[in-house]
């Protein structure tokens, strides 16, 4: 298990940056059943395809996503490995202790 002190908090940020967006987290629901045209992405969320493509570069640039081309049409998927590395670094974050310690006279 990863340790705070071997954890690349730079690739977490981008992770969960790149989380943090209900179009991205729609787009992510949608491709669990498997891989999806940009076209039915695109009809399913009832954006246009210039801001659908902005947020699955985000997604893909975080590795999310990947991609593949057949013909003139780019399918997407999701990484799965990505979001076992996010348990990792969510683990990594979650609390020691189930209480705050108190503070004690010691401290400042």
């Amino acid at each position: 298990m990863a340790t705070a002190a071997r954890t690349d908090y730079s690739r977490a940020a981008r992770l969960f940056h790149a989380l943090s967006d209900e179009i991205r987290l729609e787009v992510i629901d949608l491709l669990r059943d498997g891989e999806r045209c940009v076209c039915e992405l695109t009809d399913a969320l009832d954006i246009a395809q210039p801001r659908l493509s902005w947020h699955l570069k985000a997604l893909k640039e975080a590795g999310i996503l990947t991609d593949r081309r057949e013909g003139r049409w780019v399918y997407y998927a999701l990484a799965r490995d990505t979001f076992e590395e996010a348990e990792a670094l969510l683990s990594v974050l979650k609390p020691n202790a189930r209480r705050l310690p108190t503070r004690g006279s010691s401290c400042c």
